[in-house]
């Protein structure tokens, strides 16, 4: 083999070799980046799954500041979770309110009353509110009292009742009914009972209808009827009250 062959294979096969190293870099090259590709997706689907997972643990909770009107004191009401049971003073409170604001009427807080009374709602009860105060309604408030008579509430009596299953979720509010004419003649008193169901469930997230609600006191019925007194008879009257 003459000089000039020799080196044309050995230039030959130092370029092959060339060729071959670059191939088995790319090929290094190429598994490097799958590599990494492959443990960038690791990451990023153990970060969706961590925030998956956390998710549950992220919600705003709502908190009702209260001043004391005397001292100036501000403090922070305890929030209710709706699952404790509560004493009958402060079912007894929550009746009675809901029936002074529900069942009085005066044009300069109706608005507010409609409003308000609607944050103690199931949402069927809710349905029958808004038929009732529907101005297509002829016996809606607004139109009953669009002569700028009044009503106002007082409440004689709350008592509760118990099921046989022990469930204790009724109650009568006995009350007065106290209607005023706009021209200002004598007023008019009516004796009233309703008849509540009601329930506890948990608080709403509105700010506003907490400031209204803040323990999640729930009317499901609401049952009012005019109350029949029963008159003594004559006999009895005189003998309990001698002349």
């Amino acid at each position: 083999m003459s000089d000039e062959t020799a080196g044309l294979a050995a230039y030959l096969q130092e370029a092959n070799e060339w060729d071959r190293d670059r191939i088995a870099q790319w090929q290094r090259s190429a598994r490097h980046a799958w590599w990494v590709a492959v443990a960038a997706g690791a990451c990023a689907f153990s970060c969706t799954l961590a925030l998956l997972l956390l998710l549950p643990l992220k919600r705003v909770e709502p908190f009702l500041v209260r001043v004391d009107d005397t001292t100036g004191v501000v403090d922070v009401v305890p929030v209710y979770s709706g699952q404790l049971s509560l004493p009958d003073s402060v079912t007894r409170y929550f009746l009675s309110h809901y029936v002074q604001v529900c069942e009085r009427f005066d044009y300069a807080t109706a608005e507010s009353d409609y409003e308000e009374c609607g944050a103690f709602h199931t949402a069927r009860r809710n349905q029958a509110w808004y038929a009732q105060w529907n101005r297509a309604n002829p016996l809606s408030p607004l139109n009953v009292h669009r002569d700028g008579s009044e009503v106002s509430v007082q409440i004689e009596s709350v008592s509760f009742f118990r099921r046989a299953s022990g469930v204790s979720d009724l109650a009568q509010v006995r009350y007065l009914r106290i209607e005023r004419a706009a021209s200002g003649a004598q007023q008019q008193v009516t004796h009233w009972i309703a008849t509540i169901q009601y329930a506890y469930t948990a608080p709403s997230q509105d700010p506003r209808v907490r400031s209204w609600n803040p323990l999640g006191f729930k009317v499901v019925e609401f049952t009012p009827e005019p109350e029949v007194l029963r008159e003594l008879p004559a006999d009895t009257a005189r003998a309990g009250h001698p002349s």
